[in-house]
């Protein structure tokens, strides 16, 4: 059974999950993190999108956009 359509409008809040397969690290070190952040910096100036907040763990992140 496929996933209903994802409902999207002006004002809506949305979380972006993703995780790594059978719970592996997405995560080794310091400088995976900072990448990872830079490319939200990258992306936020691109698409102009409000990041409420953010968690980003060793084997998943969090985004609440």
């Amino acid at each position: 059974m496929s996933r209903k359509p994802r409902i999207e409008f002006p004002g809506a809040f949305y979380h972006v999950l993703a995780r790594g397969n059978n719970k592996q690290e997405i995560f080794k070190d310091k400088q995976d993190y900072q990448a990872y952040i830079d490319r939200l910096k990258k992306y936020h100036k691109r698409y102009k999108f409000i990041l409420y907040v953010y968690i980003l763990m060793a084997n998943h992140i969090d985004l609440l956009i």
